[in-house]
């Protein structure tokens, strides 16, 4: 037969005061728990009574410490007049049942070391937070004949009942005007952004089609729109990017004017991606700005974003042409990838464009011979987007990488302008350092999917390489080569057509703007 033990006596002391912690933490819980459901009038009153208790403390705190050891075993204060009593003063002197007493006696216990002959020294300040708490609690709730507790809620004025929803009148609260709410905006942009977001009437596509048939017009429900809609779009705009679509010193940018506008647009319809929107491109005063901040961001690494944004600025600042490349490369996009819808898609988005931005940048920088500094871009460039260009290679503008997966362009390679590249594509070298052992692509030249061409070989202007084809020789112009390795199977009718714009990789018999004749072995 067991023994029964009590189980407090097997507690250690260390024991007894973790339970007695967490029992304390417990009921402050339930009790924070409990004023969570308390209206605001309540709580605030609720507060002014713990500021006077902390008041009554700190006043007893300083009337205590002038008390000698032998006079600190019960220093009372009172509500009124803040006198010290007597340490005779009982729990049932504090307060009377009805909390109704002119005069409340607050019992604050004993300090940290209990006086001699003391026999507890935490009964007392128990008392002394259920005093406080049971004043605090009678002065909020009422007491019904059967000792249950109930509110004593403020009543509403006859201003503040006309203000309460669903009270009064049913024809009253119809003709109420409804309640807006707005976030706090410090500039217009702002304002208009949170309108987006809180007003359902921006996510309406009630609007009509644009003449371009590009984007569906939302109303804001602002007549000043921070981005006006610009003069030119797409198709309208001049790939070849002249000085009527960009010209920085008379504040002439067509293709960023069109892009922040697309912006604005996409950001009134996607609340989600508002905030991506306005830190990548909104914000910005110009393009180069507006790149320079997004490169940053995906090619940080060993350096932190600020230093490569403030390199690629100076890079940009430094070489004028590199802008007009760029939107050359934007609008090349654009133009020849059906599933691109929007200027900021390939700006933020288009991998192929990033890698050729950023091989731009350290081209430059590897002009100046800051050639470490370009081979870490180009590593970035490598490692973030799985495309390798060395900073040494030459190329044009209103180029597309599409996709841009696996590309790989050598050192001594020279691309022209306006090329179509797709992914996987190989333009390598033959040969050892010193030597110019990389291949050059003319103008309008489009390479498909898997194409290698090795070696220092000569791709004339116009010329379409088969997807996984192997060039290991020249290729004259206005050509189609396919197969490994390629054989010429056609040749363009129309001597000035570029297949890097149409994007045809399909070589039909029917078609009449090649020539096709038989070739064995393809």
């Amino acid at each position: 037969m067991g023994v029964e033990t009590n189980f407090a006596s097997t507690l250690t002391d260390w024991e007894r005061l973790r339970v007695t912690r967490l029992a304390k933490i417990i009921a402050t819980t339930a009790l924070l728990l409990h004023l969570c459901c308390l209206p605001y009038s309540t709580i605030q009153a609720w507060s002014s009574h713990r500021l006077y208790y902390q008041r009554c403390v700190k006043k007893h705190q300083q009337q205590w410490n002038h008390c000698d050891g032998r006079q600190r075993s019960v220093c009372c204060i009172s509500e009124t007049d803040g006198s010290e009593s007597d340490a005779t003063n009982n729990d049932s002197e504090k307060i009377d049942s009805q909390g109704s007493s002119s005069k409340s006696t607050y019992n604050l216990g004993t300090g940290k070391n209990p006086p001699v002959g003391s026999s507890n020294t935490n009964s007392t300040l128990a008392a002394i937070e259920q005093t406080i708490y049971a004043g605090a609690l009678e002065s909020l709730m009422g007491s019904d004949t059967t000792g249950k507790l109930k509110w004593k809620l403020p009543r509403p004025t006859a201003d503040q009942k006309n203000s309460i929803p669903g009270d009064g009148n049913a024809s009253n609260n119809k003709d109420r005007p409804r309640r807006i709410r707005r976030m706090v905006a410090r500039s217009q942009e702002s304002s208009i952004l949170r309108g987006a977001i809180w007003h359902e009437e921006h996510y309406s596509n009630d609007g009509e089609d644009d003449s371009e048939g590009t984007f569906m017009s939302t109303s804001s429900g602002y007549d000043d729109e921070p981005f006006p809609r610009p003069q030119a779009f797409y198709p309208n705009i001049d790939l070849s990017i002249p000085s009527s679509v960009f010209d920085p010193e008379n504040g002439i940018d067509v293709v960023w004017d069109l892009m922040r506008w697309e912006a604005y647009q996409e950001a009134q319809r996607e609340p989600l991606l508002v905030s991506f929107l306005y830190s990548s491109i909104l914000n910005h005063d110009t393009l180069e700005s507006s790149l320079a901040f997004l490169l940053a961001n995906k090619l940080s690494g060993t350096m932190i974003s600020t230093q490569i944004n403030s390199l690629i600025m100076e890079a940009l600042n430094n070489d004028p042409s590199i802008g007009r490349a760029i939107r050359a490369d934007i609008m090349a996009v654009r133009d020849r990838d059906p599933a691109c819808t929007c200027l900021p898609d390939v700006f933020l988005y288009f991998k192929g464009f990033h890698a050729l931005q950023t091989y731009r940048v350290a081209h430059a920088i590897w002009k100046v011979n800051k050639k470490v500094l370009a081979h870490y871009l180009q590593s970035q460039m490598s490692h973030t987007f799985q495309i390798d260009i060395h900073p040494n290679a030459t190329l044009g503008s209103g180029i597309m990488l599409d996709h841009g997966t696996g590309i790989v362009i050598g050192e001594t390679a020279r691309v022209g302008h306006n090329v179509s590249i797709l992914h996987h594509v190989t333009l390598g070298g033959s040969g050892k350092k010193g030597v110019d052992r990389h291949p050059k692509v003319g103008d309008g030249v489009l390479i498909g999917a898997g194409a290698s061409i090795l070696g220092n070989v000569e791709i004339g202007e116009g010329v379409q390489v088969g997807a996984g084809g192997l060039v290991i020789t020249d290729l004259p112009p206005h050509v189609v080569a396919v197969g490994v390795p390629v054989k010429i199977i056609g040749r363009f009718v129309d001597v000035t057509e570029q297949p890097s714009i149409k994007m045809n990789q399909m070589m039909d018999a029917g078609m009449k703007n090649i020539d096709m004749f038989l070739s064995d072995g393809i």
